[in-house]
C-alpha cells in the first residue's frame, strides 16, 4: 500500500527523498534576490495543494495563491528577505511522508505588511513549516509564521506582555538540526517513543496536578522550551511551569490533543509534531496571557519541534498560532494594532 503510494521515491530512504523534494524551495527563499519563486513554488507543491497557513492567511489551495497571497506582498515589505532553517527533519506516519521545517525569516522590513509599520531595520520571524510529500510532489503544507513577533519589533503589539523572554530564538545547540541521511530507524523511532511518552504523562494533570507529569522523568534539568512571542522562552522544569504551564492550564484545564490525528515522527534525536488543529480546550480559568474566562471553546494551532539528548528532551521550540485564538475569542490584534499605530501610518 505504502509503496504504490509512494511510488517513484526510493523506498529504502523515503525520508531523504522527501527532503531533496522540498530542498528547491528551502534554496529559493534563501536567494530569494535571484530566485525565481512562482517557479520554485510550482516545482515543489502539487497544482491542487492543500495549504493550512497561520492566521490571517487560513487556507489556500495550490502555489499560485500561496504566492499571490503570502510570499508576493511580503517580499514587497522585506525585498531582500531570506529564510534561515536551523532544522529540516522528516518520517514517515500514518502512510504519509512529512518533512518538517523550523527557522526564520530575516531582512531589511522597508514597506508596511500586513499593516504592520515597517522598521527599516533588519527584523525577523520564526516559522514552523510542515510539508506532505507524495510522488515527488508536496500534497500538503500546515505552515505557523510567528506575526507577533514581527509586530513586536516594530513596536506595535498591543496584547499583554509576555512571561517569558522575548529574544531571537536560537537554533539546536548542538547545530545538527538539518539531519542528513540515512535515515536512522532506531534512534528516531526511540526519539519519537520518548517525546509520545512525554506527552501522554501530560494527561496525569487532570488527577494528579503538573506534579503528577513527571516532568522531570523526560526533561533534560537545563531544558529549553521556546514558545511563540507573546509566551515567550523559558528555561528548566520550574521556569516552564511558571511561564507557560501553569497559566495555560489554569485558564484551559480541559484541553485535549488531537484525538490521534496528528502526526508525530522522529529524525535521529530530532521529533516534530504536526496536526491541524492541535489541541481543543475551554477558556474557563484565568492567568493566560491576561485572556479573561469566557467559557468559549477554541481549538489551537500549534507545530512542534524537540531535540532530544542521552535519553531526555533537551530543547523545545513551540509555536501557536495566537493571533488565531483572539479571533476566536471575539479580539482582532490587527485591528487593535492599526489604532495603535494610527499616528506612525
Amino acid at each position: 500500500m505504502l509503496e504504490e503510494k509512494h511510488k517513484g521515491l526510493n523506498m529504502t530512504d523515503l525520508t531523504t527523498r522527501a527532503k531533496e523534494v522540498v530542498a528547491p524551495l528551502l534554496e529559493a527563499l534563501y536567494n530569494t534576490a535571484s530566485s525565481d519563486i512562482p517557479a520554485a513554488l510550482s516545482q515543489v507543491l502539487s497544482a491542487d495543494c492543500e495549504i493550512h497557513y497561520t492566521h490571517p492567511f487560513e487556507d489556500l489551495v495550490g502555489p499560485e495563491e500561496l504566492f499571490t497571497t503570502v510570499y508576493g506582498p511580503l517580499l514587497k515589505s522585506i525585498p531582500a528577505l531570506e529564510r534561515r532553517d536551523y532544522i529540516v527533519m522528516a518520517g514517515e506516519v500514518n502512510g504519509s511522508v512529512w518533512v518538517g521545517c523550523g527557522g526564520f525569516y530575516t531582512g531589511v522590513f522597508d514597506k508596511p505588511w500586513l499593516d504592520i509599520p515597517p522598521t527599516k531595520h533588519v527584523v525577523q520571524m520564526r516559522f514552523h513549516e510542515f510539508y506532505r510529500v507524495v510522488d515527488n510532489k508536496v500534497v500538503e503544507v500546515q505552515a505557523l509564521w510567528d506575526i507577533p513577533a514581527l509586530m513586536m519589533q516594530a513596536n506595535a503589539w498591543p496584547m499583554s506582555p509576555a512571561i517569558g523572554v522575548e529574544w531571537l530564538v536560537p537554533g539546536p545547540a548542538t547545530q545538527d538540526g538539518r539531519i542528513v541521511g540515512p535515515y536512522d530507524q532506531a534512534k528516531s523511532a526511540a526519539s519519537a517513543g520518548l517525546v509520545s511518552d512525554m506527552l501522554l504523562g501530560l494527561t496525569a494533570f487532570a488527577t494528579e496536578g503538573v506534579q503528577g507529569m513527571q516532568l522531570d522523568k523526560y526533561w533534560h534539568p537545563s531544558f529549553y522550551w521556546y514558545g511563540p512571542a507573546g509566551i515567550g522562552t523559558s528555561c528548566g522544569v520550574d521556569g516552564f511551569r511558571h511561564c507557560h504551564q501553569i497559566p495555560f492550564l489554569n485558564a484551559m484545564p480541559d484541553r485535549i490533543g488531537s484525538g490521534g490525528t496528528g502526526n508525530l515522527f522522529g529524525d535521529g534525536d530530532y521529533v516534530g509534531f504536526t496536526a491541524w488543529p492541535g489541541m481543543r480546550m475551554t477558556v474557563t480559568g484565568d492567568g493566560w496571557m491576561g485572556i479573561a474566562p469566557s467559557d468559549k471553546k477554541i481549538t489551537m494551532r500549534s507545530l512542534d519541534f524537540w531535540r532530544c539528548e542521552n535519553g531526555l528532551i533537551r530543547e523545545n521550540w513551540v509555536l501557536v498560532d495566537l493571533l488565531d485564538v483572539y479571533s476566536q475569542l471575539g479580539v482582532n490584534v490587527f485591528n487593535r494594532m492599526r489604532e495603535i499605530t494610527l499616528h506612525r501610518r
